[in-house]
């Protein structure tokens, strides 16, 4: 039972790195565990298997959350004929075990042996491994909003993730929002260099607000004027976790593929890096708001702001909302003017969806740089600007595919995180019933740009003007006071032309119909990796056998 052997593999270079190989006890077993550092992982194989269950197993050791030295009771201690010869001596290893649909669950797995002195040498051994783990946080300032969603913030990081985080050995400085901004106020006042990441309990509007604090915080300590379109945004190198507790959560979604709090804790754990373009919106040389997945006027802005008087409803709202919007089919007439994203190597209407990994955004990122290396932001006015006139009765600019779990492809299923541009959707006058077919191949796996009023163009830069705004140089909001309700002659008086809509900015509402619109590629990074690929053999790992053998 105490056989070990310790390897030296020759890596690049000439240095060498250790195997370590012990036959270790594994429920009532005796199993071959291997510590490979080359390959990168902890493999364990019962070497006489069973003929249920048994076989070979491992976990990447980027993703062991933590190894911990066991006392074994004596009901774990039934363990075969070694227990009588001396007491044995256990480790357990806390690690990922992926499920289905990007589920990610903490399970673990305790080796035991009789002599203490190799016992120690696997701890000691994945220990120094872990701390090896560099891109790993080791402190957090943690934001809860206690009022988003059901309002159960506070519960799901005590409950579901303070644990992890602890078993992790993180240490964190908790802080509960009192009011609206107060994260993003906190952010401009803390010592932000002594933190490895900031983490947000709640929906898209809590992580908007971090978002939008760690932004300005950054500009601010390095001079940019956030007012001016075309300045070249500092990169924000702290990372940003998102434990999902609101109505939607359509940012954590698209970003790991599933929106469960214990998934998020996890990837935040290992310390995962998913970078992510974030667009800047301004109004005569006024910054207003950055946004990183939808900007929506006409159809989504108005179901948000129907649905802020209906706070009362909870998340119901939105439902409430969508229906009495979409009977009420409202067109909103403008000039939108954009700039084509020609360094972009993917479509709007191609079949490459943003994953783990995703080629596009790393190729993009290395065209942009060399671009703004060679030219800089400057020359961008001296490229093509295309302008299109017309009745819309949604403009949507993603920067993400905005998947859910109402619409899991999301309302542009191959935009992608960090590519350097925006999938720009205009929706034009129609039917009420050819627009219900647009809304309902959301949900299905049909083609959602088939359609003759629809266009989808994939942009770097964006402006729109209403119509009333071109007509008129005054304020955009005195305009629609003054004009609202105006009646279009050619279209049934059922489906009425309002002066202005609002903006939907992930999840908060913006009123400004005269907008300029940026992407800045790559401004933040999340804990997050991207959403996987589902492969078979995913759950090689998953313990499920060794499980029945415990």
């Amino acid at each position: 039972m105490e056989q070990q052997q310790q390897q030296q593999q020759q890596a690049p270079g000439g240095r060498r790195r250790p195997r370590l190989v012990s036959m270790l006890g594994l429920g009532q077993r005796c199993w071959e565990v291997t510590l490979d550092e080359e390959r990168g992982r902890l493999a364990w194989r019962d070497p006489r298997p069973p003929r249920r269950g048994g076989g070979d197993y491992f976990v990447p050791t980027s993703e062991i959350i933590a190894v911990e030295e066991r006392e074994l009771n004596k009901k774990q201690g039934s363990i075969g004929k070694w227990q009588k010869m001396a007491k044995p001596h256990a480790f357990t290893v806390y690690y990922v075990k992926k499920a289905r649909n990007h589920r990610w669950r903490c399970s673990d797995v305790t080796f035991w042996c009789v002599d203490e002195h190799l016992c120690n040498q696997w701890i000691q051994a994945l220990k120094e491994l872990l701390e090896m783990q560099k891109s790993r946080p080791k402190q957090l300032l943690v934001y809860i909003n206690p009022y988003g969603g059901k309002r159960q913030g506070k519960r799901i990081y005590e409950q579901k993730v303070a644990p992890l985080f602890s078993l992790a050995s993180i240490s964190t400085d908790v802080v509960i929002t009192e009011r609206a901004n107060h994260a993003k106020d906190n952010l401009f006042e803390v010592n932000i260099n002594k933190y490895d990441g900031v983490v947000c309990v709640g929906g898209d509007g809590m992580f908007s607000e971090v978002m939008h604090g760690l932004i300005g915080r950054m500009q601010k300590d390095s001079g940019i004027d956030q007012n001016n379109p075309k300045a070249p945004l500092v990169q924000c190198n702290i990372r940003i976790g998102i434990i999902p507790a609101g109505s939607t959560d359509c940012i954590c979604f698209s970003t790991i593929g599933i929106s469960d709090p214990v998934t998020s804790a996890l990837h935040i754990i290992v310390g995962d890096c998913q970078p992510l373009d974030v667009s800047s919106i301004h109004h005569n040389n006024t910054f207003l708001k950055y946004y990183v997945s939808l900007l929506g006027y006409g159809f989504y802005g108005d179901i948000l702001k129907d649905s802020e008087k209906k706070r009362w409803m909870g998340p119901i709202r939105y439902d409430y909302s969508g229906f009495k919007t979409f009977l009420s089919h409202h067109y909103y007439e403008g000039t939108i003017s954009f700039q084509p994203a020609k360094h972009t190597l993917g479509s709007p209407r191609d079949k490459d969806s943003c994953r783990t990994g995703c080629y596009i955004c790393k190729k993009t990122e290395q065209q942009l740089a060399e671009q703004h290396k060679e030219c800089g932001l400057k020359d961008e006015e001296d490229e093509e600007w295309k302008v299109i006139k017309g009745k819309f009765l949604a403009i949507n600019a993603v920067n993400m595919s905005c998947a859910c779990t109402r619409s899991p492809k999301g309302l542009s299923p191959a935009a992608h995180l960090a590519d350097g541009s925006a999938d720009l959707i205009l929706v034009r006058k129609c039917s009420r019933f050819d627009f219900l077919r647009y809304l309902v191949r959301h949900t299905n796996q049909d083609d959602q740009f088939d359609f003759s009023f629809v266009d989808v163009y994939r942009v770097k830069s964006f402006q729109f003007t209403s119509k009333l705004s071109e007509d008129n140089e005054s304020n955009v909001t005195d305009i629609g006071k003054k004009r609202f309700g105006q009646f279009c002659r050619d279209h049934p008086a059922c489906c009425c032309n309002i002066a202005n809509s609002s903006w939907n900015c992930d999840g908060e509402t913006l009123d400004s119909s005269a907008i300029e619109v940026r992407v800045h590629c790559q401004l933040m990074k999340l804990f997050a990796r991207g959403i996987e690929e589902n492969h078979k053999d995913e759950a090689a790992y998953s313990q499920s056998s060794v499980e029945q053998l415990l």
